[in-house]
């Protein structure tokens, strides 16, 4: 927060209240199902997105990245089209807050994240906090179900990801200590507390030094083949296509997809056999925490990350030799790629006592099958944290 204090010191100075701050999320296991109304686990860790700001009562807004170049400015009541950077999905955000509730306030404010870009839901965590910080000043409390909600339409109606509201759920509901639990189908959700039996953990985050934008991904053509694979499956059932504006593998039970899975193109079922497995997944690994069983715990975490690359078919060569080298090192419980997984991070639940030897390890082998990452690559260890 330094860099940030440094350059937008003003805003201290006149109300050293004026930061709005979300943290990154990771989640172990409940990749790639959210989209699908499938189940999700996750947690927020204690590092993320802050924001200094500053009321600007003619309603522009004025941000500037301490991570990326070019300062980015419109109005609250004239947000203009996508423009391809770091903003967009600020703009979009603009537009859903205006779609509850009145804006005629902006703000001219400074964003540091506190990690690299890439797999820890930057994105998310950056239009929650400007989604507060709007609010701020213009004196709307912004329930967490309109944040969540908000948030997520930014990223599907102006940026046009296809993502579902696991990222925002975390950075919103997550509690240190406690493992969130959620239903993305009817958002309800569990705190799952750490058993007083459960072995020690940290959480610890490998960055590969690549980073990749999701708008620019196939993750928008994997979360359609879903739901090819839904309404496929339907069909050889004779099932009605259900409530919801698109079909989602949510509405078809499993009993079907073991009969007729065998059925649908090659792709589909492999995308299909992911959504099932995770779901099942979750499930398993929810009362494996309940019971404070976290070795079981990060073995099914292990499980989603080999998924995702059998199934899901996803993973750049250097996140799935993080995943390897993770797999067969001393001390991690288990991992899987962060984020869609097609570049940025991996993460990992570990016993505490083995962090030096971990992350010696893992900047070892992966540097000597990717020298020319050295000084790219990063590790970080982090912690359960409260949401918001």
């Amino acid at each position: 927060m330094l860099d940030c204090e440094r350059k937008f010191g003003q805003v201290y100075r006149r109300d050293p209240k004026a930061v709005s701050f979300c943290p990154y999320r990771v989640c172990p296991i409940g990749a790639h199902s959210d989209h699908q109304h499938g189940k999700v686990t996750g947690f927020a860790i204690d590092k993320g997105i802050h924001i200094a700001y500053a009321p600007k009562q003619n309603g522009v807004i004025e941000l500037t990245s301490l991570q990326f170049p070019k300062r980015a400015q419109w109005h609250v009541a004239a947000v203009p089209s996508r423009e391809g950077d770091w903003a967009d999905y600020l703009r979009g955000a603009t537009i859903e807050l205006t779609k509850i509730y009145p804006l005629r306030v902006g703000l001219s404010g400074v964003i540091e994240g506190s990690l690299p870009i890439g797999g820890l839901s930057s994105s998310a965590a950056h239009v929650i906090a400007f989604l507060r910080a709007l609010a701020d000043v213009n004196g709307i409390r912004i329930p967490d179900r309109d944040l969540i909600n908000a948030s997520m339409a930014a990223e599907n109606n102006y940026v046009g990801v296809s993502s579902g509201k696991l990222d925002q759920s975390c950075e919103v509901y997550a509690k240190a200590g406690h493992l969130l639990y959620l239903d993305t189908l009817d958002d309800s959700y569990e705190l799952i507390p750490e058993s007083p039996g459960m072995a020690p953990y940290e959480i610890a985050i490998f960055f590969s030094g690549v980073e990749r934008t999701l708008a620019g991904s196939k993750f928008n053509m994997r979360v359609d083949e879903c739901r090819s694979a839904a309404y496929a499956l339907k069909a050889y059932a004779g099932m009605e296509y259900g409530k919801f504006r698109e079909t989602h593998l949510r509405e078809v039970p499993v009993e079907v997809y073991r009969e007729f899975g065998s059925r649908l193109p090659e792709t589909w079922r492999r995308r299909a056999e992911h959504w099932y497995t995770e779901y099942d997944r979750v499930c398993r690994g929810a009362e494996a925490w309940r019971k404070g069983d976290i070795a079981e715990y990060g073995r099914l975490s292990f499980e989603s990350g080999r998924s995702s690359i059998e199934n899901w078919e996803t993973g750049s060569p250097e996140l799935k030799k993080i995943y390897d080298v993770m797999t067969r090192t001393d001390g991690i419980y288990g991992g899987r790629f962060s984020g869609a997984g097609f570049k940025g991070c991996c993460m990992a639940l570990i016993d505490s006592a083995y962090e030096e030897s971990v992350l010696r390890t893992m900047e070892k082998e992966y540097l000597a099958e990717f020298p020319e990452l050295k000084g790219k690559y990063s590790a970080c260890i982090c912690h359960s944290s409260d949401a918001l």
